[in-house]
């Protein structure tokens, strides 16, 4: 990598942002996050997120929304910056439900912003934040990059499959090379409290019954932080090209005649539910008090990422189990949350 180049990661505060952002850093690359800092979650867990980044020499912070066209703008003329890795979004696939402007504001308006930012400075490469939830009502397993995925179940997913569309159109129109990254389940470390590994780990510990929806019948590709920077750092200087082999008549959803690139990045083996909480139990040495609930709206029931595409290009496989995922994860919340 190029240690000059200058990268403007948004959703810094957040959970996969901070832990690229401070990848980054580490490796001493110059830095612009940029977070709003929304109260979606707890703002003191964004606040230390972000306090860990500022004690690097070469970060710099904007505190700014998606939708501000105008900050956006001023934003990308003043740093000239050589990549964009766009991890800011509206998350949780609940929320949507109930909140669905959110969503249209920052997935739709400000992924525009952040478009229009990248076409009139010449950006090199915008890597973009997808979701597994674009597989919507798709059954057959695993999830590919080479199947059609237009049967979202959610708003969030929906706002998710618009992005890579509007993503397609700029790479068609302008040339901007683009990457999007269908993220399956993430969890880890510093991860967001409405996140189930996080809601349950509190309840577990407080005493109080966890929320097992589809009466546990459900099946997630869960996927360690670390695993999910590793595949977006090792992307970053992977610039698309167009497939000269794209055809017209069978057209590839995955690729195309324009500089554009979808991925999974998940762990390429789905856990049952119900596993994944005796492992959670096992850790925290505590029994959980379980109440059996029906499927929630926007829910799927399994998902389950075929990564061939991303290991053939970057030689990378997610390698982190969960029982050593939720260890490390356990381990964090004992000591950010001084619980014994």
């Amino acid at each position: 990598m190029n240690e000059q180049q200058r990268l403007l990661v948004t959703g810094c505060a957040g959970f996969i942002g901070f832990h690229v952002a401070r990848r980054l850093l580490q490796e001493g690359r110059s830095v612009v996050g940029l977070d709003n800092l929304n109260d979606y979650y707890d703002t003191r867990l964004k606040e230390d997120r972000l306090k860990i980044l500022q004690g690097f020499e070469h970060f710099t912070f904007i505190k700014a929304h998606l939708e501000d066209r105008a900050t956006l703008s001023s934003l990308f003329k003043t740093h000239h910056f050589h990549r964009v890795i766009h991890l800011a979004a509206q998350a949780g696939v609940r929320y949507s439900v109930k909140n669905p402007h959110a969503y249209v504001d920052s997935n739709l308006i400000g992924f525009m912003n952040i478009l229009e930012g990248c076409r009139h400075s010449g950006i090199e490469h915008l890597i973009y934040a997808s979701s597994s939830s674009v597989y919507g009502a798709n059954t057959k397993k695993p999830f590919s990059v080479h199947d059609n995925v237009d049967h979202p179940v959610s708003l969030y997913a929906a706002t998710k499959k618009a992005n890579e569309l509007m993503a397609h159109t700029y790479s068609h129109l302008y040339g901007l090379p683009t990457t999007g990254l269908r993220f399956f389940t993430v969890y880890g470390p510093w991860g967001r409290p409405d996140m189930a590994l996080f809601i349950f780990t509190k309840s577990i510990l407080e005493g109080k019954p966890i929320k097992i929806f589809n009466h546990g019948k459900m099946k997630r590709d869960f996927t360690y932080i670390d695993d999910v920077v590793e595949g977006i750092v090792r992307l970053i200087d992977l610039i698309p090209v167009p497939d000269p082999n794209w055809n017209r008549e069978t057209p590839h959803p995955g690729r195309s005649y324009a500089p554009y690139r979808l991925y999974n990045i998940g762990n390429n083996k789905p856990e049952d539910l119900m596993y994944f909480i005796s492992v959670l139990e096992k850790v925290l040495g505590h029994k959980a008090k379980k109440e059996f609930l029906p499927l929630q709206p926007g829910d799927v029931i399994e998902t389950y990422a075929d990564i061939e595409d991303l290991t053939r290009d970057t030689g990378f496989r997610p390698i982190t189990p969960i029982e050593e995922g939720i260890a490390r994860f356990v381990q964090w919340y004992r000591s950010y949350y001084n619980v014994t």
